[in-house]
């Protein structure tokens, strides 16, 4: 795919919803996912948002964007991964 067709330009920053069940490692754990896609990603660029009956928590995190392989990898580790329901 030639970069000149991507919609993204790179690099950028990037969010990424991520839903799950309510768990208390949820949020570690997908900061700890992302870290292996974007070692520059910290605490600051993470919103948390709990479903409105509590039973599943929403994460945005916007990561640092610098091709579209490293996305690629990001989105099917965290679609991959068991504690995640959907990614976005």
């Amino acid at each position: 795919m030639d970069p000149k067709d991507s919609l993204i330009e790179y690099p950028s920053d990037f969010p990424i919803k991520v839903m799950g069940a309510n768990h208390i490692d949820f949020e570690a754990t997908i900061v700890d996912v992302v870290l292996e896609h974007d070692p520059t990603f910290h605490i600051g660029r993470l919103e948390t948002r709990p479903s409105a009956k509590g039973n599943y928590t929403g994460l945005t995190v916007t990561v640092r964007a610098t091709s579209r392989e490293q996305l690629d990898a990001l989105y099917q580790a965290l679609s991959g991964h068991p504690m995640v329901k959907i990614v976005l």
